[in-house]
């Protein structure tokens, strides 16, 4: 068995980066930018007041001293003439600050008598004028790759950016095995249960950024998995659940060895996901992940996960850990890496008291996976612990 560390390496090593496309920029939230793209203007374009107020010059700011008003620069509109000692020009924020001008006045300061306006009150040093530029100029770009959220989308709707150059999501195939399931819905026999990992796995996938098939179940005999495999054609990856271990009806390595799988290893020091398959089928990555239900989902945020990141152009690096205090002690671990479903609150984490890799209910109530090195000693509560979280 290799570490998880290795097989992580390797199985991100088997993993191709996607072309480029381009989409709107309505359609580009979550997606990963692949080229870096400038700006096509200067935010603000123009100095802008910050306040309701009005536009005046700095020396003219005096307790008592009455401006002219000469018009008004509403946002959206401009004032075409010039501010000069006497003078102000009413302005709302967002507004163009007119020439001439260099504070804006709040309206709280003042007060106004038709045409004139009194400063009844000084400022407190601000000038209330964002600057042209203030925010990004003509040419600033935003770095890829960078995976896009909200906040970048607004940046790049105000840089004028229309569409997006991002790189294309891989389409995973994701295919569950076994005499022993039927879909959810329809009614198992006395010995069958209902497929649950494949709609995981796809939950994980996606939520990474990946568009994923959900191919027909696979049975365990020679002629229902070709016939499954098949429809893998046009994938970026597959992906299977079950049939990965060494049982009489544990038909996946051999079927895709027998279909052109080079397999890069088998089997790691990990539980749960001891059985993991990892190698080529052709020109695309396989893993051929256990059908126990919690050992698939815990090896879709070890491997998956980073998998997706780096077919979409992130750097290659495992699901970030952090740093939380027991809340309870945990026992010795034995001689493979376990990852402990647990739960992590204000600061503090709890590991599950069962952690039966049969049991999906724990896995839902868990909002993290406590990392526990091969031969760690026992813990006391107060002990510091790595979790990934969920």
């Amino acid at each position: 068995m290799i570490s998880v560390d290795e097989a992580l390496s390797r199985v991100l090593a088997l993993c191709p980066q996607m072309p480029v496309e381009n989409v709107p920029l309505a359609q580009a939230n979550g997606r990963v930018l692949a080229k870096a793209v400038a700006a096509k203007r200067d935010q603000p374009p123009f100095n802008a007041s910050t306040m309701d107020g009005y536009a005046v010059q700095m020396a003219d700011i005096v307790i008592g001293a009455n401006l002219k008003v000469i018009g008004e620069s509403p946002a959206g509109g401009q004032f075409s003439g010039t501010v000069t000692s006497g003078t102000t020009v009413r302005i709302f924020t967002g507004g163009c600050v007119p020439v001439g001008a260099d504070a804006v006045l709040m309206q709280e300061n003042t007060s106004r008598s038709g045409d004139i306006m009194t400063v009844t009150d000084l400022p407190q040093g601000a000038v209330h004028i964002r600057p042209k530029g203030a925010d990004f100029s003509i040419g600033d770009t935003i770095k890829a790759p960078r995976r896009l959220n909200p906040a970048d989308i607004a940046l790049l709707a105000a840089m004028n950016i229309a569409s997006v150059p991002v790189t294309r999501k891989p389409i995973v195939a994701v295919i569950a095995t076994g005499d022993e399931l039927v879909l959810p819905g329809e009614t198992p026999g006395p010995t069958q249960i209902i497929s649950s990992n494949n709609y995981a796995v796809k939950a994980v996938l996606e939520a990474q950024g990946a568009e994923v098939r959900l191919l027909p179940i696979a049975r365990d005999n020679p002629e229902s998995l070709k016939q499954v495999f098949a429809l893998t054609l046009g994938a970026d990856m597959v992906v299977t659940l079950g049939g990965a271990s060494v049982g009489d009806y544990d038909l996946i390595a051999p079927m895709a060895e027998e279909l052109g799988l080079e397999l890069d290893f088998y089997k790691i020091a990990m539980r749960p996901g001891k059985p993991l398959i990892a190698g080529k089928l052709g020109d695309i990555p396989m893993l051929g992940l256990p059908g126990n239900p919690v050992s698939s989902m815990v090896c879709s945020q070890v491997f998956l996960r980073p998998a997706i990141d780096v077919m979409l152009g992130l750097p290659a690096k495992p699901m970030p850990r952090q740093t939380f205090e027991l809340a309870a002690p945990v026992p010795a671990n034995g001689p493979r890496e376990h990852y402990m479903r647990a739960v992590v609150s204000g600061g503090k984490c709890t590991a599950a008291t069962n952690q039966d890799s049969g049991i999906m209910s724990v896995m839902a109530q868990s909002n993290a996976l406590l990392v526990r090195a091969p031969n760690a000693p026992e813990l006391p509560a107060g002990a510091l612990v790595n979790c990934v979280l969920l």
